[in-house]
């Protein structure tokens, strides 16, 4: 069956002459204007191209021109670093000018690449670099000179923190590898540079710590990554879904974070970041399942605190999972394990409820769903609004006239409340809310049973680029557990995890003394 599906949805034609690619071997020609009118049938009659042809040397003997995209390309940068001093800073008389001594004596700007085809010159041109032609040369300069707008850094919106950094990446990747370059002032910090997708080109990266990455990791990500054959990479999301492990599972084996400090300490552990131009989320492998109980503040606050909070999260997840199918199988299979008073509370409370209890949480959970999206979608003054005024209206409402009974309005609020607290895993939390909805109303606590059962087989089962997805709680690693369930105190984390770190297991000094030096008994120095 799963082939078969693979052969419907999956099987792809590849030909050797890829659409909207050109050719490599279209070389440049001597004569500007064959160039310019090959860029001309190239880019059409696009209005946003502009091509600035010009006359260089004392004698403005020499025609060039420029290529650039308007919008994407500094125009200060463009006169005053290139137009100036080539229209007024070549010596001589001569008729014909060396690439080389425009590209180490005239042209001021930082990032120079030399070119000889027309497929690297429209690709220049469309990164929102500046092209430089030249007649009597075949060869082409690529100058940098990109300048679009772009969001500048600010606080991420998905990964709120009371205590810590509130910068967040953007969705210029320039500006992206900076953040990673202050947090991590190291030359073994390597980025990789590629280019995805046939159409779209976008500038993708791959980021490891030299010393500390497994060099199988990297080779297997640019092996995955060299994979994708497709026609355009929008966001780092469809990235994800072509190179993770377990592409029929609901659990992501790949993290995702707009933090720079959060993606700058899973680099210190080993780990591989993918970024990618036009999107402020970076992805990161391998993934473990305990990474979406942790979070950034965790390792900001006290260990007390950190530890008593992530044990929060581990039960909130567990109660928007199987909060509404454990009230199910209790109402409808178990009476016997309600105590008495509560038991008659709940009967009292159901009397005259026309639906099955299974069905009455599946309509409240879905009535959720679409009050959680519509907040989502709408304008955000509006949406909120919506969504409170929305709830009450509904579960009010439903109560009153005898459809939804008074408990379930108030599993389903709790359900909804603690689906927020681990949003990494929120597609898993409701697709299991509803698998163990069903079970429970055809098995009770035995189909509960049965879907725990399952849910751990298949979690054991999954890896994230050759890491378990249990790691370190299957396999057992006993000394990387002071950081699953609790948070141990930060020098006590001695080493960093097993599965990941292969070379440099040592994270700080072994037995790091943390107590105050004194000469006197109190504490203080004498």
């Amino acid at each position: 069956m799963i082939r078969l599906i693979k052969k419907i949805f999956f099987q792809q034609t590849r030909s050797l002459d890829k659409k909207g690619k050109l050719g490599s071997s279209t070389s440049l020609s001597h004569e500007l204007t064959i160039n310019l009118d090959r860029l001309k049938e190239i880019f059409g009659t696009s209005n946003d191209i502009v091509i600035r042809e010009f006359n260089m040397g004392r004698n403005r003997q020499i025609s060039g021109a420029i290529l650039y995209v308007e919008g994407m390309s500094d125009k200060l940068l463009i006169n005053e670093s290139l137009i100036k001093p080539l229209m007024y800073g070549i010596p001589g008389t001569e008729e014909v000018v060396s690439i080389d001594t425009i590209r180490k004596s005239m042209v001021s700007v930082g990032g120079v690449e030399q070119v000889s085809s027309i497929s690297d010159v429209v690709d220049g041109c469309l990164s929102g670099d500046t092209v430089l032609l030249i007649h009597g040369l075949n060869e082409a300069l690529i100058l940098n000179t990109k300048g679009w707008d772009s969001r500048g850094v600010e606080e991420p919106s998905t990964e709120s923190v009371v205590r810590g950094p509130r910068e967040g990446f953007s969705e210029t990747l320039r500006v992206n590898t900076a953040l990673l370059r202050r947090k991590i002032k190291n030359p073994d910090l390597k980025i990789e540079p590629m280019k995805l997708g046939r159409r779209t080109k976008t500038d993708v990266c791959i980021i490891y710590l030299k010393d500390l990455a497994n060099p199988r990791l990297i080779e297997e990500i640019r092996r995955r990554l060299n994979r994708i054959d497709t026609d355009g990479i929008m966001e780092s999301g469809y990235i994800e879904q072509f190179i993770e492990d377990a592409p029929y599972s609901i659990f992501s084996t790949i993290a995702n974070s707009e933090k720079p400090d959060v993606i700058a300490a899973k680099l210190l552990e080993g780990r591989a970041a993918i970024m990618v131009d036009g999107t402020p989320f970076v992805l990161t492998v391998p993934m473990v399942l305990i990474e979406s109980f942790q979070s950034a503040e965790d390792y900001y606050s006290r260990p007390y605190f950190a530890s008593l909070i992530r044990m929060m999260r581990f039960l909130a997840y567990g109660i928007s999972t199987l909060a509404p199918a454990v009230y199910v199988a209790l109402t409808t299979f178990h009476q016997e394990l309600i105590p008495t008073p509560l038991l008659f509370t709940l009967a009292s409370s159901r009397e005259g409820i026309p639906f099955p209890a299974v069905l009455e949480a599946l309509v409240m959970l879905v009535a959720f769903e679409i009050l959680r999206e519509a907040g989502v979608r709408l304008p955000r003054p509006v949406g909120s609004a919506i969504s409170i005024v929305g709830a009450l209206v509904i579960g009010e409402a439903a109560v009153s006239a005898g459809l939804i009974g008074a408990p379930m309005v108030i599993v389903v609020a709790l359900t909804a409340v603690s689906s927020f607290v681990v949003p990494a895993q929120t597609d898993s939390q409701v697709i299991l809310r509803y698998i163990f909805l069903v079970l429970a109303g055809f098995m009770g606590g035995f189909g509960i049973a049965i879907g725990l059962l399952g849910v751990v087989i298949h979690l054991a089962s999954l890896r994230s680029f050759g890491t378990p997805y249990l790691s370190p709680v299957a396999p057992l690693s006993v000394r990387d557990l002071k950081d699953t369930f609790i948070r141990a105190p930060i020098w006590a984390m001695l080493t960093r995890p097993r599965t990941i770190a292969l070379h440099d297991p040592e994270r700080q000094e072994f037995r790091l003394d943390t107590a105050p030096h004194a000469e006197d008994g109190d504490g203080t120095e004498g």
